[in-house]
């Protein structure tokens, strides 16, 4: 197993005392930072691979190339945020998110890793707080229930990456198991109604080194499994049309449809036009995971909830954790980070950066 010891859940800043030759009673604080840095590496053929060591690894911090201190797969603890849309929008899909509450719980949840809930819609509501608890993150995700329309994703999103922020705080770091910190989201890619901003979100989670993995939920999914909406507002009489042809169409009752939104095939193709549209601009799920390292998976066809939460369960558990002290680049501001592997046939994944504030005066 290829590990070189304990390696830190984010990015730390250690101070040490240091004498001062001149002045004995007086001391000056450097500050040591180590990076730890999630990776996945795949195959071409998209299998998990578990057999590297950390000579094989490359790594670079704003272009400088960093010795590997530490190395260790799949060992070390998660703390979990789960962030469930609950809004009516979805309300069809609702059984379907339901059976994901075993996947949650046991495939996302090694045995000692811990798990929070939280539900969004109009309001962002914690469901379940930390629990090692397997039991009560299925019980929860089992429970769902849909409140109103709208979607405060960024919401739920900065309230994930604030608990788990707290979790990094609550104890000395000497007295706490090391842990990496990541929110799944299960929900939609739009967000409608938060006072939050993605970019401000995506910043904070880069700071405490979370990484963000999605499955995103097709809206007009669930309007295809809604029940067909077959009553209108009559305004007219039966027979007359509520306003006036298009210019240079024949009025029929089709054209009407159309006008006014009613059809699934409408609809879809509607939804067709966004969605190929979204696969080369991105959206917010698909940002938050490039942005922190992590992943999206879209549920369309033949991928279904169940399959993309059971995928990233597997890649949880299988990636390496890998830490440096960086060498010969600024202490503060942003840093960017790449890190490729010797074997070019391999697929590397990892977050793009960090940010380091400033030391304080």
């Amino acid at each position: 197993m290829p590990a070189l010891g304990q390696a830190p859940s984010a990015p730390i800043i250690h101070e040490q005392a240091t004498p001062v030759p001149q002045a004995p009673e007086g001391r000056i604080r450097t500050r040591v930072l180590f990076v730890n840095v999630p990776v996945t590496v795949m195959n071409a053929k998209g299998e998990l691979v578990s057999n590297l060591d950390a000579k094989d690894f490359q790594v670079t911090d704003n272009g400088v190339p960093q010795k590997v201190t530490y190395l260790d797969l799949g060992h070390t603890l998660l703390s979990m945020v789960l962030l469930v849309e609950t809004s009516s929008r979805i309300e069809p899909l609702l059984p379907e998110m339901r059976k994901t509450g075993i996947l949650f719980a046991d495939a996302l949840m090694g045995p000692n890793d811990e798990a929070a809930v939280v539900g969004f819609n109009d309001s962002v509501d914690n469901l379940a707080d930390f629990t090692t608890n397997h039991e009560v993150i299925q019980n929860t995700i089992n429970e769902l229930k849909c409140g109103t329309e709208r979607s405060k994703l960024f919401d739920a999103m900065a309230l994930g990456v604030g608990m788990l922020g707290s979790r990094l705080h609550r104890q000395p770091a000497a007295d706490l198991p090391e842990r990496r910190l990541v929110i799944v989201i299960l929900s939609e890619a739009t967000d409608v109604g938060s006072d939050g901003r993605l970019d401000a979100v995506v910043r904070r989670a880069q700071l405490y080194n979370i990484a963000v993995y999605s499955v995103g939920i097709p809206t007009t999914l669930a309007e295809l499994k809604a029940p067909p909406r077959d009553v209108r507002p009559q305004i007219t009489p039966e027979g007359i049309f509520r306003q006036p042809g298009m210019p240079g169409t024949v009025q029929i009752q089709p054209t009407e449809d159309i006008r006014y939104g009613y059809g699934n095939l409408m609809n879809f193709n509607l939804w067709a036009l966004k969605n190929v549209k979204d696969q080369f601009t991105g959206h917010a799920l698909q940002t938050a995971a490039a942005g922190t390292g992590g992943r999206h998976i879209a549920t369309f066809g033949a991928t279904s909830m169940e399959k993309a939460v059971d995928e990233i369960g597997g890649e949880l558990h299988a990636q390496y954790s890998l830490t440096y002290e960086p060498k010969g680049t600024n202490q503060s501001g942003y840093h960017k980070i790449s890190v490729h592997v010797k074997n070019k046939d391999l697929k590397v994944r990892a977050r793009p950066g960090y940010y380091i504030a400033p030391p304080e005066n």
